[in-house]
């Protein structure tokens, strides 16, 4: 029996039904989230500890390299990467796709609970972790400026306040202030002064660390009363430090006061930020791997106006990033395009049915399979985004071919005098194994997709079910309300009953149909040409498909741009400062850009004192007279002009692959365990592939020319001074390490004294000389007396992939150049070179997603084409028809790739898609007329 039949014969409960599904689905469309495109982040934590004062190669020893060898037994782990800088330790370990971000959230916990044994007892704090990708760029980014307030305690209230808020929020992985300006009481030494008292640095640590304590007391229990002890252990303030006693000498007090200056100033002085032009504290807020972008966004500006209450009115807040802006302008396009197309097939309907009561039947149709697929996207947890809508529009195509198909066959039998209710159960009847075969086999072109693997499968998975959700609601819908809508709104009439419009197109089809059946015959009459024409359009797929350019996924424009600058390696804190806000007024000058964040200094994010960061935010799109990579074109000779500092921008992506930020778009990394063999090859790698015209803005994370003041120790000397390594160590730490001595608690925070020797000591290396270690009888002994100055070079970062040496390169591609053009150029220069065998080279991030990619699509496009054989010579029973139907394929593939090729678009991952479906398209069309022919 048809299965059309009980819902013909039952107009009442077929039209409750559908309108339960309408409204299932509205419900589910105003509950369904809005993104981008699908969650699916890699679950990526990043661990960061500090350790002020510790060079990279400290760093990199005794902290990195410890807490790697555990983190490299963590289950789960796809990539672990790090950087070693000034005082900073970032790791960022990426796991695979299927794991828990929450189980690898406590393995990593275990690890570090597992190390510490083996990290420096001086670090002020453990490691910290955060689920968040150092890649991803921030979601917003917030600036804070007064006019009366310093900017120590701007950043003081937005890390109580702000920070600490925004951070408990549902999906938000890390707040980030950015400016530096902490507040703490600096303990600036006078070593002259220390010397002529006979006192060392040690001696002023000691009594700072013991003189500022926060620490239990107990209580006083009585029989009818009780008293909590309290004490003032604690100093709040400079003015409290300055009359502490460190020693007696002749019987006199020697205070503080009396051997250094006491100021009330900031954790750490070598970091700035702006808002534009104008000094500011920076807050930059990320979200958790997977978190959705909108509903976080959503949360947090839901809050500002609360915290914004909270703080000074002399704090001003503005928003300076906001990732959402154009996301929301992109999904509403493509709502808009959405609805634009189900218009237009309505449209196209009634010019070829030319009867109002035919169209009215798919147009309601189409719209119903849309909305009834909103809800089980719901149920699914899918979300609104570009894929899912795109799978949506693509859809109408479809799904207006099954309710046309219906119609039509029940519109033939009309003609041939039947009843419209006789008419729908014979047409329904007998057109009902052809929809359901165009269903499956549909269906079947899209598994593939839903097993492709990686981020690129799991990026496609949520549009190829969505595609297969509405085409399956289609199918239902075709069979079910079509044809009980036909014999209700179906009637006969005759020719000479239409109007002249009618009759005119009439006699225009004719003629197409005339025409086409001249060719028909014509081909049936030369039918070894035509097998030999088919031959050849596979032939010539095949071939251009080996030459088109071969691309990964179509750079967005997503109205921000990342520029990460760069200075030489020697270069001071003040310089840098200058010629980072000279970058920034040449931007500002551009009639397309709205505002910028700009930041300099170690501080976690940005992790070398010779580099910066610059957020630039631009006008909409409808707003300016460029895209983003034109901006980045246009501005970069200008900036040029700007001496001893180079600005690499990259649109930034709403897709992240990466795992660490690069200064330009793609990465491709060398690793080796020597770290000598490596340094020596990795300039020459860059140079060659500087001069490759596939490439532009060759850039490396290689920074090796650092100045370093390295002393020598006479150990012999120093051992009959009764002097230790330890006790040198400890010395100039105190003296140029921003030595964290003590900390002060409050309620809200806690902030920290600092040791160092004062300013103008730490100037040049001649300073050393002034700088006095204690023996172990007590008397004070200069540095000059057991060691000597070398001046060297050293590293500014020390980068490690998989716990081995690395360095990463990055490059922009030339204009015109595809990846897969820029790939096989950059492994010929490798070749050429002849890199040693023990250095292993491999592609990073976006470059090596689209590696995988590109092997795996002959297989994918293999797979769609054998399961759609399977299907269809299930339905059919039979081995040739399949064949038949997949004949047509190769003339619609030429087609596919010459149009690629003369828009000079790449063969991309959505062009592949766009393949697929093809397939889908040419087979659904052979399918008709097979079932007719049988």
């Amino acid at each position: 029996m048809s299965p059309s039949r009980l819902f013909i014969l039952r107009p009442v409960a077929t039209s409750l039904l559908m309108a339960g599904v309408l409204l299932v689905g509205f419900v589910a469309y105003r509950q369904l989230p809005v993104s981008a495109l699908p969650q699916v982040d890699y679950p990526t934590i990043q661990i960061l500890t500090f350790y002020p004062g510790a060079s990279p190669d400290v760093m990199a020893s005794s902290v990195t390299t410890p807490l790697e060898r555990q983190f490299g037994q963590v289950p789960g782990l796809n990539q672990m990467t790090s950087v070693s800088s000034f005082g900073v330790s970032l790791i960022t370990l990426q796991f695979n796709l299927d794991l828990n971000i929450d189980i690898a959230e406590q393995e990593v916990q275990a690890a570090i609970n597992a190390a510490s044994t083996f990290l420096p007892r001086e670090l002020p704090n453990p490691p910290i972790y955060s689920k968040t990708n150092p890649a991803d760029a921030p979601v917003l980014t917030l600036g804070l400026t007064s006019d009366t307030l310093p900017l120590s305690k701007v950043e003081d209230l937005a890390d109580t306040i702000l920070a600490q808020k925004i951070s408990q929020l549902p999906g938000v992985g890390l707040v980030t202030i950015s400016g530096g300006q902490k507040p703490a009481v600096r303990i600036q030494a006078n070593p002259t002064a220390l010397a002529f008292y006979h006192l060392s640095l040690e001696d002023v640590r000691s009594v700072l660390s013991q003189s500022n304590v926060d620490q239990a007391k107990g209580n006083l229990e009585g029989p009818r009363q009780s008293y909590v002890i309290g004490a003032n252990d604690q100093l709040l303030s400079s003015e409290a430090y300055r009359p502490l006693i460190v020693a007696y000498r002749d019987g006199a007090p020697v205070r503080l006061s009396d051997v250094a200056e006491i100021v009330d100033s900031a954790e750490n002085v070598k970091q700035s930020a702006w808002e534009n032009d104008k000094p500011a504290v920076i807050v930059n807020i990320q979200r958790q791997p997977g978190a959705n972008i909108i509903n976080v966004v959503d949360r947090i500006q839901k809050l500002l106006p609360q915290l914004k209450a909270s703080l000074p009115s002399s704090i001003k807040v503005a928003i300076l990033t906001d990732r959402t802006t154009t996301i929301r302008a992109s999904v509403k396009d493509v709502q808009f395009e959405l609805m634009l197309t189900v218009a237009l097939v309505v449209m196209v309907m009634f010019l070829f049915l030319r009867s109002l009561s035919a169209t009215v039947i798919p147009s309601v149709a189409m719209p119903l399979s849309l909305v009834g697929t909103f809800g089980i996207m719901y149920l699914l947890g899918y979300s609104l985004d570009n894929l899912s809508l795109m799978a949506l529009t693509i859809s109408t195509g479809f799904v207006v071919d099954d309710a046309i198909v219906m119609i039509e066959n029940i519109a033939r039998f009309i003609e041939q005098g039947e009843s419209p209710l006789q008419a729908a159960l014979k047409g329904s009847e007998q057109i009902g194994f052809t929809i359901v075969s165009l269903t499956v086999s549909l269906i079947a072109v899209l598994i593939p997709l839903l097993f492709m693997g990686d981020i690129v499968g799991r990026l496609f998975r949520e549009f190829a079910v969505t595609l297969s959700v509405t085409i399956l609601v289609s199918a239902v819908v075709s069979l079910t309300l079509t044809p009980m809508m036909c014999a209700k709104l179906l009637r006969r009439h005759e020719e000479s009953e239409q109007g002249r419009v009618y009759r005119a197109s009439e006699r225009l089809f004719q003629r197409v149909i005339e025409l086409y059946g001249t060719m028909l015959r014509w081909v049936l009459r030369h039918q070894t040409a035509t097998l030999l024409v088919t031959l050849a359009t596979l032939v010539l797929t095949l071939l251009l498909y080996v030459v088109v350019p071969k691309g990964f996924f179509p750079v967005q424009d997503t109205g921000l741009i990342l520029g990460i600058s760069q200075a030489p390696a020697t270069i001071s804190f003040s310089a840098m400062s200058e010629r980072q806000q000279a970058l920034a007024r040449i931007i500002l000058k551009d009639p397309d850009v709205v505002s910028l964040s700009s930041f300099i200094g170690v501080d976690g994010t940005n992790l070398t004192t010779n580099s910066g960061r610059i957020q630039i935010n631009l006008k909409s799109l409808d707003e300016r007279s460029a895209d983003a990579s034109e901006i980045i074109r246009r501005l970069q000779p200008e900036l040029a002009k700007v001496e001893g500092i180079t600005l690499y921008m990259q649109p930034v992506q709403d897709l992240t692959v990466e795992n660490r930020v690069s200064r330009t778009q793609y990465q491709y990394s060398v690793e080796d365990a020597d770290p000598q063999e490596l340094f020596a090859w990795a300039p020459r790698l860059v140079e060659k592939l500087k001069g490759l015209p596939e490439l532009r803005d060759v850039a490396s994370d290689q920074q090796d020319q650092g100045l370093e003041a390295s002393l020598v120790i006479d150990r012999d000397t120093a051992a009959r001074l009764g002097i230790l390594p330890q006790a040198i160590d400890d010395t100039l730490y105190d003296a140029f390490g921003q030595r964290q001595v003590s900390t002060i608690f409050t309620q809200l925070n806690q902030y920290h004294v600092v040791l160092e020797v004062q300013p103008h000591f730490q100037q040049n290396p001649d300073a050393l000389k002034s700088i006095y270690v204690r023996s172990s009888n007590g008397t004070q002994v200069p540095l000059s007396a057991f060691t000597r100055y070398e001046p060297k070079t050293t590293a500014l970062a020390v980068s490690h992939q998989g716990q081995f040496p690395a360095v990463t390169l990055s490059f922009n591609l030339a204009p015109g150049v595809a990846l897969g053009e820029a790939v096989k150029a950059i492994q010929g220069a490798e070749r050429e070179i002849g890199l040693p065998a023990s250095i292993h080279a491999s592609f990073q991030g976006t470059a090596q997603a689209f590696q995988a990619s590109l092997a795996n699509e002959p297989w994918l496009i293999l797979a769609a084409l054998v399961t759609v054989y399977i299907v269809l010579g299930v339905l059919y029973e039979s081995y040739i028809h399949p064949i038949t139907i997949l004949s047509t394929l190769p003339s619609a593939g030429v087609g596919a790739i010459l149009a690629l090729q003369l828009c000079r678009t790449d063969l991309s991952v959505i062009a592949l898609i766009g393949i697929i479906l093809l397939i889908g398209i040419v087979k659904k069309n052979a399918i008709m007329m097979i079932d007719f022919a049988l």
